[in-house]
């Protein structure tokens, strides 16, 4: 094991051209979750290429040739005789003891219990994030983002293998299970689901115990491949289910639903700027620190979002909403309401402006 940790210690770490995060890291202890592909190690890397070389440990805990118990025995040993100030344990596994160093960083989709780490949840790219990929900000970049997602890695892949490359890269991330269930959700993309609902899907076409699909499922919600949102007032009312990026869509399933598609992408964009939401009938999504209504309407004109605030108009007045939001993808305007602001705005100048 010590040759392998010499390897580890003398091999360079390489990497492309990095673009910024809205996330950085510093001289703090982390525990850096996110599903894969969502720019964990690159994130890590292009931090250590900051520190000086000899100070540093970097160990993806995938590697077949680690023994598990030799590293426990050894690492502690191993970081002391090098002066390690900085540990990164990639892909980390529970089964591995953390060592006493100075900084300590592990990445891993599933998120373990260790207070004495800063977390942090690294999503996909947002809009803005995507941004810098992009050699010019017109129109293009936001079909080019409907076209690719958020994975980083997506910039380098063709086109025509795109599909199946997301495809293997989440066979690999989860188990079998998990997977079937992620393929199911994408056809259920920004719709009420409930686990017991994919249940009776799934049974039809394969033995299934319910106990393993609801822990299965449960995993899913817990690294964030697929989330919940909630119905105002009602916490017992069926959840609607989104998925963690608008490429899995596309790769896991051949419905089309622009719609849908673009409420996923909003979702996503409040679910990286922490603000809570919930939904309601006939409201896509309700901000209530900030008195907030957002009506996802791609190729809305005034006259259609006239006709949807008389629709809504209950849950203006009832709770005293003071601003309806109609995002569109590229339609800018105004219409009176004698309580609430109400306007239609472009998806790139609402994400960006936020």
């Amino acid at each position: 094991m010590e040759i392998l940790l010499e390897e580890f210690y003398k091999t360079d770490i390489h990497l492309d051209k990095f673009h910024d995060r809205k996330i950085f890291l510093e001289g703090a202890s982390y525990q850096i979750n996110g599903i894969t592909q969502s720019g964990k190690t690159k994130l890590v890397k292009n931090y250590l290429l900051s520190l000086k070389k000899n100070a540093y440990l970097f160990i993806d805990c995938s590697d077949i040739r680690i023994n598990i118990a030799q590293l426990n025995k050894e690492l502690s040993g191993f970081c002391k005789t090098n002066k390690i100030d900085t540990l990164v344990l990639d892909n980390y596994t529970p089964e591995i003891k953390v060592v006493n160093v100075p900084q300590l960083i592990i990445c891993a989709q599933n998120h373990y219990e260790m207070d004495f780490l800063t977390n942090i949840w690294l999503y996909p790219l947002d809009y803005e994030e995507f941004l810098a990929y992009e050699h010019k900000y017109d129109s293009s970049a936001l079909n080019h983002f409907f076209k690719l997602g958020g994975f980083p890695s997506m910039h380098k892949v063709n086109s025509d293998e795109r599909n199946i490359y997301i495809q293997k890269t989440l066979k690999y991330a989860l188990d079998p299970m998990e997977f079937d269930i992620l393929c199911f959700c994408a056809k259920m993309m920004a719709q009420k689901t409930s686990p017991y609902t994919i249940y009776e899907r799934l049974k039809s076409s394969r033995r299934i115990s319910k106990d393993k699909l609801y822990r299965s499922y449960e995993n899913l919600v817990s690294k964030k491949y697929i989330h919940q949102l909630e119905k105002i007032d009602h916490p017992k009312a069926t959840k609607k289910l989104y998925l963690c990026d608008i490429s899995l869509k596309t790769a896991l399933t051949v419905d089309k639903n622009f719609g849908r598609l673009f409420e996923n992408m909003i979702y996503l964009e409040l679910l990286k700027s922490d603000s809570t939401c919930f939904y309601a009938d006939g409201i896509d999504f309700y901000i209530p620190h900030a008195n907030e209504v957002l009506l996802c309407m791609p190729f809305a004109d005034e006259r259609a979002l006239f006709k949807k605030i008389e629709q809504i108009e209950a849950f203006i007045f009832t709770y005293q909403i003071q601003k309806v939001t109609a995002i569109t993808m590229n339609t800018e305007g105004k219409i009176s309401h004698p309580f609430s602001k109400v306007q239609m705005l472009p998806f790139d100048i609402w994400a960006i402006g936020d």
